[in-house]
């Protein structure tokens, strides 16, 4: 895991003082490195921040081929390298550290750009060939490991993060468009950032660029397959014996390190998961880490403790109090660069921040089994409703037994109009329902002259048209197209971005998940969906592959979302005075989208709203002050 930069100038030597500056904005991301790699006409450079997880001694970047020809910077892992490595090596490639990173430079010699079909796992890397004049970049399929850009008529500068290009010389301005994308659904499109000239490759895609051609492609997607064409196993058990061995061969290469490994830890059914097999696997008993809450409802402490007692993990305990989240929240959304809708941002941000205190350099998560297993409340509701036989029952039910995920994943209250989704899909996914009634109370407190520059914009059909709908969605089961569609947007714009790897990366941990493993998708999506959702169960398949590895509390409990207590319905008398201070404030004013009076007004109208209307309120509230956070931290124009 590390931060990586590089410089494409078309017209003039690249300087390296603006790669050194890129670099140095990148600390946090790899304390243990620095190095730098100009072209031999010095119309590249490349740019790494190093944090030492594989081969601590010679496993120094940016990588060199030894004729010269290639140069590249990478983050993340490649996971199997080592037998990748010894069939280059009988091809007669050579190799000059012990490093995992080192194989994409044989690799690319080898296949060129289809070397990304030989990776597998979490990556961002940037490469040189000096012969073609071509840079090549690339990010992993699912997007776990962040790749902006920014690039004019003269250069094109890419980093990890946007503040590295903003250090790079890049003027820090909001882009208002993918502001009001926000502020209607909680994210961007799915290719921009929430500033101006800051772009994001997507996940599963790849940049070329030759002179002053780019080229953006995508070399791999979900491809889910239709019911028809699912697998058929002989028995249940022979699917979930099969998916079994694929998540342990997950959780086994992800265990791989030359530094100590860690395992986040909730009370949910993933983490536990991920604990149990891992645990299984470990010589020495493993560390878990977990967050507490002031707040009985959002506290999975004892859960968590009575699974580290099941599986003789070390259990060690973040509390974090609702004043912890104003006093960590501004540099949390430093980090994460985008809006954040609870206080789960500041709660991440701390998680890491033990780990590394305890001195931990690896952590392995829960993330994407809800996304590739069908885990959310939302997706069952979409389940619920197969042929318009919506369930009144189960509806009541699921919103019942799901009160933390109001507003959020589970509509409430009014909405934006959806009829586009609804008229590209056949109906609109509860996800998008919910983020449509989000948009609608954020609609409330954005500003009459803000409005009007978008009043003949609608969103949800922007989306529409960028969701390549006739060969991802049309034909494929009801519960695989929202899954596909919540991946695209919440998993890597928010839960990968600015939950994941920002928080990780804050503190120099580098996050694994072992449930985004491109094989063990492979063999998830072709699962009809009965084993994934079976009557009202959640994730069935899983449960049963772990059900001897977790306690009988998390086989039998219901997903429930990682969130901090609402600051709306429970916040302290110092968090609602950092929250009025903050949207009192000249900056606050000075940004383009809000109407102080109506936000002053929302926020003094939430003590007389139900704890329901208060949670549900509890997205905007977030939203208005990290923007505040953002304006300030980034110093946006």
């Amino acid at each position: 895991m590390c931060g990586i930069v590089s410089l494409l100038s078309r017209n003039a030597p690249v300087d390296g003082a603006r790669l050194k500056a890129g670099t140095d904005a990148l600390l946090h991301r790899g304390p243990d490195g620095e190095g730098h790699w100009l072209s031999a006409r010095r119309n590249t450079g490349l740019g790494h921040r190093r944090l030492c997880i594989i081969d601590l001694e010679t496993g120094a970047q940016p990588l060199v081929s030894a004729d010269g020809r290639v140069a590249a910077v990478v983050n993340g892992e490649f996971y199997g390298y080592k037998t990748l490595r010894r069939e280059l090596e009988s091809k007669g490639h050579r190799f000059n550290t012990q490093s995992d990173s080192e194989i994409l430079l044989p690799l690319y010699k080898e296949h060129g750009v289809d070397c990304l079909k030989f990776l597998r796992g979490e990556f961002a890397f940037v490469l040189w060939d000096e012969e073609k004049q071509q840079l090549f970049a690339a990010r992993d399929r699912f997007g776990i490991k962040p790749l902006c850009y920014s690039m004019n008529a003269d250069e094109l500068m890419i980093a990890s993060e946007a503040k590295a290009l903003f250090a790079m010389g890049l003027s820090a301005a909001w882009d208002e468009y993918a502001f009001f994308h926000s502020a209607m659904m909680q994210y961007t499109p799915q290719d921009r950032t929430l500033f101006k000239n800051v772009q994001q490759l997507k996940p599963g895609h790849f940049l070329l660029a030759r002179g002053g051609d780019v080229q953006i492609s995508k070399y791999w997607d979900l491809d889910y397959r239709t019911e028809d064409q699912t697998r058929a196993f002989s028995s249940e058990a022979e699917a979930t014996a099969a998916f079994k061995d694929l998540f342990e061969e997950s959780v086994r290469l992800r265990l791989q390190a030359d530094v100590p490994i860690c395992i986040h830890l909730s009370g949910g059914l993933d983490s536990s998961a991920v604990l149990g097999v891992a645990a299984g696997l470990m010589d020495t008993p493993a560390h878990a880490f977990t967050v507490s809450f002031d707040h009985e409802v959002y506290d999975e402490l004892p859960i968590a403790e009575e699974m580290a007692r099941h599986t003789g993990a070390t259990l060690h305990t973040v509390r974090v109090s609702q004043d912890d989240i104003v006093d960590f929240m501004p540099d949390a959304v430093y980090h994460g660069e985008g809006l954040a809708i609870n206080g789960h941002i500041t709660a991440k941000f701390l998680l890491n921040k033990a780990i590394r205190g305890a001195g931990f350099k690896v952590a392995l998560t829960g993330e994407g089994s809800d996304e590739v297993l069908a885990g959310y409340p939302h997706l069952r509701q979409d389940l619920f409703r197969v042929h318009g036989n919506d369930n009144p029952a189960m509806a009541e039910k699921l919103y019942a037994t799901n009160g933390v995920s109001l507003g959020v994943q589970l509509a409430s209250g009014d909405m934006l109009p959806t009829e586009a989704v609804g008229a590209a899909l056949g109906f609109v996914p509860a996800f998008l329902e919910a983020k449509a009634s989000m948009g609608y109370r954020m609609h409330g407190v954005l500003s009459d002259d803000f409005t009007a520059r978008f009043s003949k914009t609608d969103c949800y059909a922007d989306l529409m048209r960028e969701i390549p709908v006739a060969t991802q969605l049309k034909g494929k089961h009801r519960v695989n197209q929202s899954a596909w569609l919540w991946n695209k947007l919440t998993l890597a714009n928010y839960i990968l971005r600015t939950l994941g790897d920002g928080m990780e990366m804050s503190h120099s941990i580098e996050g694994r998940l072992p449930f985004l493993d491109h094989v063990l998708f492979d063999f998830i999506r072709n699962l009809p969906v009965t084993l994934k959702i079976k009557g009202e169960i959640e994730k069935h398949i899983l449960r049963e592959a772990v059900k001897e590895k977790v306690t009988k509390t998390i086989y039998r409990r219901q997903k429930h979302p990682f969130m901090a207590p609402p600051v709306s319905r429970f916040s302290s008398a110092r968090l609602m005075s950092f929250i009025q201070d903050k949207v009192r404030s000249q900056s606050f004013a000075a940004m383009p989208f809000f109407d102080r009076k109506k936000v002053i007004a929302a926020l003094d109208g939430l003590p007389a709203l139900s704890d329901a209307g208060k949670t549900a309120m509890e997205p905007v509230t977030m939203m208005l002050l990290t923007a505040q956070l953002l304006n300030e931290n980034f110093r946006l124009s």
